[in-house]
C-alpha cells in the first residue's frame, strides 16, 4: 500500500514480526501504539485524535528515564499524518513502534482495524499484530474467463498492483453461409487457442504466487472455465486454491477482492476450530502437541513451538528470568531453575514474542470451550518434548 510519498514497497510481515519478538529488553522504553484508521465518519477519526493525544500526554507526564521525548514525537507526527490521511489512506489499521535506543522506527499498515493501544514498555507489544496477520494470510484473486484475466494480490497491507492478461481469441462467427464441417473445425480452433490462453495465465499465475509468499488463491469466474483452467496448474499451486467467488469481466475487482477476502475470513474461523481440536487430542496422546500454560512455556522455552493457540482473552502475570530467560506462571521474584533475578511479565504476550522470536506461529483464538478448560493456550510442536 503506497504512502503517497514514496514508491511502493512490500514488507515481510513475518519476519519483521519475528524479528519484533526477538528484542527482549530494550536499552530504553519501547511503545507501541496500534490505531483504528478505518472510520467511516468525522466523529470516528475525532476519537482517534483524542485517544492519541491523552495517551501522549499521559506518557510525558511519566520519569525522563522511563520515555524518550523523541519517541513521543515521532509517534505525534505519524498519528497526525495517519488521521489526516496524508499517509495509507487505505489502511484500516496501523501499528507504530518506537524505541531510539534500538534506532526502531516502524510503521506497518494493515487492511483490517486494530483496537487502539498505546503501550509503554521494555518490547514490543506484538499480541495485536500478530492476530491480525494470522487472520489476513496473502490471497492472490484470479479472474479468468476464455480469452482474459486478471490477477491481483492481496497482501496484509492491501491489495498489490494488478496484472491484466488478454488473450487474441476468436469470437464466435455469426451463422449463416458456414458448412457444418468448417463450424466444427472453427470450434475445435477456439479450444486450441483457449488452451493456449490458460497455459499462458497458469504460468503468471505460478509466478505470481511464488514471488509473493501466497498462501492461498481464490478463484472467481465461470465454475466450468475455472475447472478447465486448474488443468493447467501444477499441483503445488492448485493445492493452495481455497475456493471460488462470484465475479463478472467487467465487475469492479475491489468488490471481487471484498468477497474473497470475506470468505477467507470465513473459512478460516472454520479451520481454526478444527486445528485446536486436533492439536487438543495429539495433547492428550502426548504426541508433539501440548495443552496449558506450564506446558505451553516449556515448548516455548526450548523453542519447539510450531504454531501456538491463545485465547484473545488470555492474560496471567508471570516472571522471566533476566539470566537464563525461561518464563514461569506466578510472581515470584527470583527463577526457580538458575535462582538468578526474575522480573515481571504478562505471560499472554511474553508466550506471543517467544514464540515469534524462535520462527513460530501464533493463532488467537476468539472462543474454544475445549481451549478455556486446558487453561487457554495449547502449542504444535516441531518435535515432542
Amino acid at each position: 500500500m503506497p504512502d503517497g510519498s514514496s514508491p511502493e514497497r512490500r514488507t515481510d510481515y513475518a519476519a519483521r514480526l519475528a524479528e519484533l519478538g526477538r528484542i527482549r529488553a530494550a536499552p530504553s522504553t519501547v511503545l507501541s501504539v496500534y490505531l483504528n484508521t478505518g472510520w467511516a465518519d468525522e466523529h470516528q477519526r475525532e476519537r482517534v485524535r483524542v485517544f492519541l493525544k491523552n495517551e501522549i500526554r499521559k506518557a510525558r507526564r511519566r520519569p525522563s528515564a522511563q520515555v524518550i521525548a523523541d519517541d513521543l514525537d515521532w509517534i505525534q507526527a505519524q498519528g497526525e499524518s495517519l488521521i489526516e490521511q496524508a499517509r495509507f489512506p487505505g489502511a484500516r489499521g496501523v501499528a507504530l513502534f518506537a524505541c531510539r535506543g534500538l534506532g526502531l522506527r516502524e510503521t506497518l499498515p494493515v487492511r483490517v482495524p486494530f483496537e487502539d493501544a498505546f503501550v509503554v514498555a521494555d518490547a514490543p507489544f506484538l499480541r495485536p499484530l500478530a492476530a491480525a496477520l494470522e487472520a489476513i494470510p496473502s490471497i492472490l484473486l484470479v479472474f479468468v474467463d476464455g480469452t482474459s484475466a486478471r490477477l491481483v494480490p492481496l497482501n496484509p497491507e492491501g491489495p498489490g498492483a494488478a496484472v491484466a492478461l488478454e488473450s487474441e481469441v476468436p469470437g464466435h462467427h455469426r451463422r449463416g453461409g458456414w458448412a457444418q464441417l468448417a463450424q466444427s473445425r472453427y470450434q475445435r480452433h477456439i479450444q486450441d487457442h483457449r488452451g493456449r490462453h490458460f497455459e499462458a495465465v497458469a504460468e503468471a499465475l505460478v509466478a505470481l504466487a511464488e514471488g509473493n509468499s501466497v498462501q492461498r488463491i481464490v478463484m472467481a469466474g465461470e465454475p466450468r472455465t475455472i475447472a478447465a483452467f486448474r488443468r493447467h496448474l501444477p499441483r503445488r499451486v492448485a493445492e493452495r486454491i481455497a475456493g471460488t467467488v462470484p465475479g463478472g469481466r467487467y465487475e469492479a475487482v475491489s468488490a471481487i477482492l471484498e468477497r474473497a477476502a470475506a470468505f477467507i475470513a470465513e473459512l478460516g474461523g472454520e479451520e481454526i476450530g478444527a486445528a485446536v481440536d486436533a492439536v487438543l487430542t495429539e495433547a492428550a496422546k502426548g504426541g508433539h502437541a501440548v495443552a496449558g500454560i506450564s506446558a505451553s512455556l516449556e515448548a516455548a522455552s526450548r523453542g519447539s513451538v510450531h504454531c501456538l493457540y491463545v485465547l484473545r482473552a488470555f492474560a496471567e502475570p508471570g516472571r522471566m528470568c533476566v539470566v537464563c530467560g525461561i518464563l514461569e506462571p506466578g510472581q515470584a521474584s527470583s527463577c526457580s531453575r538458575c535462582g538468578n533475578e526474575a522480573r515481571p511479565v504478562e505471560l499472554g504476550e511474553a508466550l506471543v514474542d517467544r514464540v515469534l522470536a524462535t520462527g513460530g506461529k501464533v493463532e488467537t483464538v476468539s472462543a474454544h470451550r475445549g481451549l478455556a478448560s486446558a487453561g487457554g493456550v495449547a502449542a504444535r510442536l516441531r518435535y515432542p518434548l
